[in-house]
């Protein structure tokens, strides 16, 4: 049975259509499909029912899909074996996201410099699929990414960032003795926006006010939403972790909604599927960014 016809089945189903795992695969749309077709033939069954350009798993296709997973896991688990050094790799090579760069790695860095004195650490600051095709491809070794979930890789929960209003000193609804939700359209408003589906929840809470807030700036910069909250020139939802030290002087002020409670950031920790012993160290120093959010 020809491995690629499995890969093939597993990816489209992972990514819910055949032209992105053919995107994934850099295969064309037409030779995916091929490697479905042949995979039908030898398992004498239908995988998927097609109608136009619509699929949906047949339940052979359900039965079979578990195996097709555990296949692939245990192919990439014996290259892993092969590939692996008795001695310990002198370079760890880090992806994380722009936020994970610069409020997780600084307070986690003392810990790992002192598990690993003789190991150099690389870092690439990306985006989570970037980071996600680069650890794939082993150009890197651990990822802290957002929220996501891939067969071929271990992904687990590093951490939450839960996701508070916070205004200037002195702003109205810092001084207000029980601020609601509704409040907030009375003031301009900066929305910090990552593509996570988070921030979407966030969107849908202003549609159900009856006085929704004038977004006056819209950016994709968290230092910048920051900064304009700063400068006083609008109120913003932010991650804690981003503002802990501005909370700490006294700068920023977090303002509490029932409505937003349970609202966050997860970052998760991914490596390739396998034994991964930098992977069990990462998940080890989580216990360090706890306190960091409180």
């Amino acid at each position: 049975m020809n491995i690629e016809n499995i890969e093939a089945f597993v990816y489209v189903i992972h990514y819910g259509s055949f032209n992105k795992a053919a995107e994934v695969l850099y295969l064309s749309q037409p030779s995916v499909t091929a490697r479905i077709q042949s995979l039908e033939r030898e398992l004498d069954c239908k995988l998927f029912d097609r109608w136009g350009k619509q699929t949906s798993l047949t339940e052979e296709g359900k039965r079979f899909l578990p195996y097709a997973q555990q296949l692939l896991q245990t192919l990439q688990k014996g290259k892993l074996q092969l590939q692996s050094k008795k001695a310990q790799p002198n370079e760890l090579r880090i992806g994380c996201t722009v936020s994970v760069s610069q409020y997780i790695i600084p307070d986690i860095l003392p810990a790992l410099r002192k598990r690993y004195p003789d190991v150099h650490f690389k870092f690439k600051t990306a985006v989570t699929d970037e980071i996600i095709d680069k650890v794939l491809s082993e150009e890197l070794d651990v990822g802290l990414v957002r929220n996501v979930q891939h067969p071929n890789l271990k992904s687990v929960k590093y951490y939450d960032d839960p996701i508070r209003l916070y205004v200037h000193k002195g702003h109205p609804l810092a001084e207000a003795p029980a601020p609601v939700l509704e409040d907030i359209g009375q003031y301009p408003l900066v929305f910090f926006e990552c593509g996570a589906l988070d921030w979407l929840r966030i969107h849908r809470l202003f549609e159900q006010l009856d006085h929704p807030p004038a977004i006056d700036f819209h950016t994709d910069n968290l230092e910048m939403a920051k900064k304009l909250v700063l400068t006083e020139a609008g109120i913003c939802f932010l991650p804690s972790l981003c503002v802990r030290q501005e909370v700490r002087d006294g700068k920023l002020i977090p303002i509490d909604f029932p409505e937003v409670t349970g609202i966050s950031l997860q970052t998760n920790l991914i490596s390739l599927n396998g034994d991964s012993h930098f992977h069990q160290a990462f998940a080890e120093l989580s216990s360090i960014v706890s306190p960091l959010l409180k």
